[in-house]
């Protein structure tokens, strides 16, 4: 790994595939948090997360002959949708697999996307034996929604743009899932300011990134019966190191203080955020102190909802 990628040749690559997303504040957020935010919407992505970044970044990679062959991913959200459009737009096939367990919605996204999806037992082994399986069928390329440093450099991007908006930011947090946004806004927040820190955000019920940081080892999560569906993935060894040297801190969250922080960004800030996203504003307000006074980025991870499971 180049220690310090290009993120602005990175986001030059992916610009025609992805919105350059709106940043938005609420001076009655502001009140209640005691700092100044700013929210990057990434619920505005393209596919509604920012994984469309990545997905962009990695795939514009290929060779043609490559290209030919296609792409494959396992993911039960939104790096499958991701892969699935970024694919459809840059001309690649995509074979997507998907626990049998995925919520419909996000089953019908992926194939409205042109994602060939293939179902599979809910756990990460069989995830994994039916990649390699259409790869031995295939020749596709494996991309992975989180421990790829080209998908690692595409995600940075969205903590780029909001730095190159507001380069006076004290603090970027992110949500922590697989580890791919906080891994890609740290190296961002890193390469542009000098006084800003990288802080994420998980709930205490997936908590495998903040013992990770504790034990110096990749940590995994017995259970993970969080809201935040889209955290319940675990770290990888592209990323751990990355956020090992360049993530200050990584804030734990209650159930109840996620479903109050997505309360408030529909019915304050009148735009729609998926679970995983309203874990960096629950951090924030959990930790007021730390915060108060500051200026304050926040990514808006995603905004794919499914509807007909809303914890209000």
């Amino acid at each position: 790994m180049s220690s310090h990628p290009d993120l602005k040749e990175v986001l030059q690559r992916i610009q025609p595939y992805i919105h350059r997303t709106p940043v938005l504040t609420s001076k009655l957020l502001n009140e209640i948090s005691g700092a100044e935010l700013f929210f990057k919407c990434e619920n505005f992505q393209k596919m509604g997360a920012f994984k469309m970044r990545g997905a962009a970044s990695a795939i514009l990679l290929l060779s043609e002959e490559k290209r030919q062959k296609g792409v494959v991913t396992h993911s039960s959200g939104n790096f499958a949708q991701a892969v699935s459009l970024a694919a459809r737009n840059i001309g690649v096939p995509a074979y997507i697999v998907m626990p049998s367990s995925a919520p419909q919605v996000k089953k019908d996204a992926v194939k409205g996307y042109g994602g060939k999806i293939t179902q599979c037992a809910p756990n990460l082994a069989a995830r994994e034996k039916a990649a390699k399986k259409i790869i031995e069928e295939t020749g596709a390329t494996f991309v992975h929604p989180s421990n790829d440093l080209e998908v690692i450099y595409g995600q940075g991007t969205a903590a780029l743009e909001l730095l190159q908006d507001y380069p006076d930011l004290d603090y970027v947090v992110t949500p922590v899932g697989g580890g791919g946004l906080i891994a890609g806004s740290a190296l961002a927040v890193s390469l542009i300011s000098e006084k800003c820190k990288t802080l994420g955000v998980e709930p205490f019920e997936a908590d495998d990134a903040y013992r990770s940081l504790q034990s110096g080892n990749i940590e995994t999560n017995e259970s993970a019966n969080t809201i935040a569906d889209g955290l319940r993935t675990q770290l990888g060894d592209k990323n751990f190191p990355i956020i090992k040297e360049h993530v200050s801190e990584i804030i734990r969250v209650e159930e109840e203080e996620i479903i109050a922080a997505l309360r408030l960004i529909w019915e304050r800030m009148k735009i729609i955020a998926e679970p995983s996203s309203a874990v960096a504003l629950a951090g924030v307000l959990r930790e007021k102190e730390k915060f108060r006074g500051k200026k304050v980025g926040i990514i808006i991870s995603g905004g794919n909802v499914d509807l007909q499971n809303l914890p209000f």
